[in-house]
């Protein structure tokens, strides 16, 4: 038999991408709402609450909530398919923060957010992805990434 257990990812802030994380033990656990899936690929239509997710309370603020991750883009930023992201809700975001973003008011997806002269550009952290050049008026932010939450199968 093998045990489950959580590891968790927590966002520095100030940091440069590469000292960006750091791992955290499970500690005083409270309950987030689990409210869905989020594609790093293509974007996908957005899901409706699913459950619950039990995290460190260090990891939650205000308005946090969680997403589960389904594709690659954001691989060079330790962001994996089957990945559990901790979203601050935002409704703006930063050049190169890893935002939650809404295109054209149904579908959603996970991305570094950069301000262009044209637009936005979402940018995937994956160097075999291209990025997605939208319109201001195209797209809203949901969220900002402050945790991930990866589970690891244990030998008994």
């Amino acid at each position: 038999m093998s045990k489950v257990r959580s590891q968790f990812l927590q966002r520095r802030l100030n940091q440069p991408s590469s000292m960006a994380w750091e791992v955290i033990e499970d500690g005083d656990l409270v309950e987030i709402p689990l409210l869905g899936q989020v594609s790093a690929g293509l974007p996908i239509d957005a899901c409706p609450d699913v459950g619950s997710l039990h995290v460190p309370s260090r990891m939650v603020r205000r308005n946090t909530y969680a997403l589960r991750v389904r594709g690659d883009s954001m691989i060079d930023c330790n962001i994996f398919d089957g990945d559990v992201i901790i979203i601050e809700r935002s409704e703006s975001a930063e050049n190169g923060e890893t935002a939650v973003v809404m295109i054209n008011n149904q579908e959603v997806t996970l991305k570094k957010f950069y301000i262009e002269k044209s637009g936005v550009r979402l940018q995937p952290a994956n160097e075999g992805m291209a990025p997605i050049y939208l319109k201001n008026d195209d797209i809203q932010v949901l969220g900002l990434v402050m945790g991930v939450a990866r589970q690891a199968e244990l030998a008994a």
